[in-house]
């Protein structure tokens, strides 16, 4: 239901820094169009830390709306405070959106036995598929695999994982021990492929939002045995990965996409703006996609 290729979107602001809610719906539509079988909203990508509980709602709602039946739309709503996350998911599964994602709770570094209760919190609170998602460079904590695990046994709506450790062992670990009702969505572009070799399920990406055609081809080619093929493609889109990386997402993305005429706007404080000397580099990466963005804006 869910899908294997979602994107993370990024959250169109105005020129005064309002969410365009508009063009999150108009984006989220063409995303749908180009390959992802979803997307994921108010995510990292999607500066969540900086969205009020008001904005998200507007946002979960607005793209509910626009993409209609078209693919899934997974609201983030998890963070540090239990309570306030499982008030969010709520009205997230109120707001008609397919499924949630939810973040290893940050800063506050709880043991494996808090993410248990953390999680069973929000399990309970919406019958709604649920994708945990580790990432410990950005929470100071890793989700080990028997805690994954451990909470998808108790709660079989607990569907997967978006793992973004980079970390092949905890990978290993999970596809091994698995039941396959559970899923493993990498959440890292350039591992993607590495991945699927162990046996993963998906990706949840952010060079999605310009290379989703490429990334269902590598996808569609790994499972129909051209090893090969998926390689090239994956070569292919290396440098374009590590571009979009170039600093804190969803800087480089956000840039990229309004480079291509897109309005998503620039991203909020803390984060600053593309350092100038990342400009030319970037700006040749994505030059090949520029044809396509015509097409959808003209």
């Amino acid at each position: 239901m869910i899908g294997r290729l979602l994107t993370a979107m990024v959250t169109p602001f105005t020129a005064d820094d309002q969410v365009a809610l508009e063009e999150a719906g108009r984006l989220a539509k063409w995303l749908l169009k180009e390959g992802n079988d979803g997307v994921v909203i108010a995510g990292t990508t999607g500066e969540a830390p900086t969205l009020s509980v008001e904005e998200k709602l507007a946002l979960f709602e607005a793209v509910v709306e626009a993409a209609g039946s078209s693919g899934s739309i997974i609201a983030n709503t998890g963070g540090n405070d239990t309570r306030s996350s499982v008030a969010l998911t709520k009205r997230a599964t109120e707001a008609g959106v397919s499924g949630i994602l939810a973040v290893v709770p940050y800063y506050n570094k709880p043991t494996q036995e808090g993410l248990i209760l953390h999680f069973s919190a929000l399990a309970e609170a919406t019958h709604l598929p649920i994708i945990l998602y580790n990432i410990p460079s950005r929470t100071g904590i890793e989700m080990q695999p028997e805690t994954m695990l451990t909470l998808a046994q108790r709660y079989p709506h607990i569907v997967g994982v978006k793992e973004s450790s980079g970390n092949f062992a905890q990978f290993s670990a999970i596809l091994r021990e698995r039941q396959p009702a559970f899923k493993l969505w990498s959440g890292d572009d350039g591992l993607f492929l590495p991945t699927l070799a162990l046996g993963a399920d998906g990706l949840i990406s952010v060079a999605g939002h310009l290379c989703a055609r490429e990334l269902r081809e590598l996808l569609d080619a790994y499972h129909a045995g051209d090893v090969q093929r998926a390689a090239a493609l994956h070569l292919q889109l290396t440098p374009l990965f590590a571009g979009l990386f170039c600093v804190s997402n969803p800087t480089p993305v956000k840039w990229a996409l309004a480079k291509l005429g897109v309005a998503v706007g620039g991203v909020r404080a803390p984060l600053a703006p593309l350092p100038l000397a990342q400009e030319p580099h970037l700006a040749a990466l994505i030059e090949p996609y520029r044809t396509r963005f015509q097409a959808w804006l003209s």
